[in-house]
């Protein structure tokens, strides 16, 4: 089974490029994050021509999170549990059914937190806390266990083409870091540090300064894994050259191969 998280930046503007890429590299389940679309005018039906089942959690104009998946989709919830007033659509599961075993598969996009300090921040920071008691309570479940999507974190120096110049940002101040880190004691597995050592490997590149060109990225699209779905993991790998092309996300797919 091949899941991949793809931080889409509008729905409406990449229908071409997702479409191409998607029957390209031929996931079989895509969580979406920033869709901008409300549900109601989601352009499913060009996902359906190729096969996928969607699912989605949408606002109008920002944020938004959705499931493409060619594999049935069971007890789909949306909203990350633990504030009945956060109106903000960030957060998507669902049990994917596959050939081997079934697997809870989690889309979020998590807050950004700018500027910092400030209620931003505070968000971000109670929104982890929240994201970290759920995934406990996924962990309870026994059951492979997958979450993906756009974590706004970025955990360590080496993720960062230049990190001192992220130093006060949301994305990489030692709060955010920590309470990164307290979901992955739990017992998660960041997948692609598990399977790619060493720098120079992002997901993100600004569209300003000619950050693509000069490779000034940094890598915040994650997938953590249970340790029952960390022991099916074959491979995880960023599909990064597809930031070169035509009208592109600043975020690139990132993808993982389970034997499930």
């Amino acid at each position: 089974m091949k899941i991949a998280t793809f931080n889409i930046n509008g729905i409406k503007a990449r229908i071409s490029a997702l479409c191409d890429w998607l029957s390209e590299a031929g996931p079989d389940v895509v969580v979406l994050q920033e869709i901008k679309s409300q549900d109601d005018v989601f352009p499913r039906s060009h996902f359906e021509d190729l096969g996928y089942n969607v699912v989605t959690h949408g606002q109008k104009s920002f944020n938004g999170v959705a499931i493409l998946s060619r594999l049935p989709l069971e007890d789909v919830v949306t909203g990350l549990p633990g504030d009945a007033k956060d109106e903000q659509a960030r957060w998507i599961e669902a049990t994917v059914a596959g050939t081997g075993s079934a697997v809870r598969v989690c889309g979020l996009y998590l807050p950004n937190g700018n500027p910092s300090p400030g209620p931003k921040y505070d968000y971000k920071l109670a929104w982890m806390q929240r994201l970290e008691a759920h995934a406990r309570a996924l962990l309870a479940s026994e059951m492979p266990v997958l979450m993906a999507g756009d974590y706004n974190v970025i955990p360590q120096p080496e993720d960062a083409a230049k990190p001192d110049s992220w130093r006060e940002d949301a994305l990489f101040r030692p709060e955010t870091r920590a309470a990164f880190r307290q979901i992955l004691n739990l017992g998660y597995t960041e997948a692609f540090r598990a399977r790619v050592p060493g720098p120079g490997h992002y997901s993100f590149w600004d569209y300003q300064a000619g950050a693509w060109e000069r490779n000034n990225g940094i890598r915040i699209d994650h997938i953590l894994l249970s340790p029952a779905c960390a022991d099916l993991m074959t491979d995880c790998q960023i599909d990064t050259a597809v930031r070169g092309r035509t009208k592109p996300s600043d975020h690139v797919p990132v993808w993982i191969e389970l034997s499930a």
